[in-house]
C-alpha cells in the first residue's frame, strides 16, 4: 500500500485541472464578498408607520358583528375563509376582538366577493387621501404604489 501521492507524471494533466479549480473556487468566492460588499439600495417606502397596500385595496368602514358576520360601508357582508384581519399595529387581529367596533379600513375582496384581507388604518395611513371606497373610483384614479398614493385623474 503506497500512502504518499505519485509524483505528476511528466504529460500529467493533474496540476493543470487543479489550477482551474483553485480559480474557479477564487472566482466564486470573489463575486459572493463582491455582492455582500456593494451598497445595498434602498426599498421604495412610503411615510413612517405607513404599510404597503395593493392597488385592489378599498377604503371602508367595518363593524364585526358575530364572525363571520360583518357590515361594511353600512351594508352586511361576509369574511372569507381564512380572512386575515391585521391591526393598526400590523398584528393579527381575531374578529370576536374587534366585534362591534366602528373602524375604519382597507380591504379586499376575492373572487366570490367575501372580504379576503382587512387591514385596520392607523393615523398615518388615515391621513393619506384620498382613498377609493369603490371600484369605479379605484378605475378612474391613478394608483403609485411606491408612495401609496392615489390621484385623481384630469383626463377622465
Amino acid at each position: 500500500m503506497y500512502r504518499c501521492a505519485m509524483p505528476a507524471r511528466p504529460g500529467s494533466r493533474a496540476p493543470q485541472r487543479a489550477l482551474r479549480a483553485l480559480a474557479a473556487s477564487i472566482a466564486v468566492f470573489t463575486a459572493t464578498v463582491g455582492t455582500a460588499l456593494l451598497p445595498q439600495t434602498a426599498q421604495a417606502q412610503a411615510a413612517i408607520g405607513h404599510r404597503f397596500f395593493p392597488a385592489k385595496a378599498l377604503r371602508g368602514v367595518l363593524v364585526v358583528g358575530v364572525p363571520p358576520e360583518v357590515t361594511l360601508n353600512g351594508k352586511s357582508a361576509r369574511l372569507a375563509p381564512g380572512a386575515r384581519i391585521k391591526d393598526a399595529n400590523d398584528m393579527v387581529a381575531l374578529s370576536n376582538t374587534i366585534a362591534g367596533q366602528k373602524l375604519t379600513v382597507h380591504y379586499t375582496v376575492d373572487i366570490s366577493g367575501l372580504l379576503m384581507d382587512v387591514w385596520v388604518l392607523n393615523s398615518v395611513e388615515l391621513a393619506n387621501k384620498p382613498w377609493p371606497s369603490n371600484y369605479k373610483e379605484a378605475s378612474e384614479w391613478a394608483f403609485d404604489a411606491a408612495n401609496q398614493k392615489w390621484t385623481k385623474s384630469s383626463w377622465w
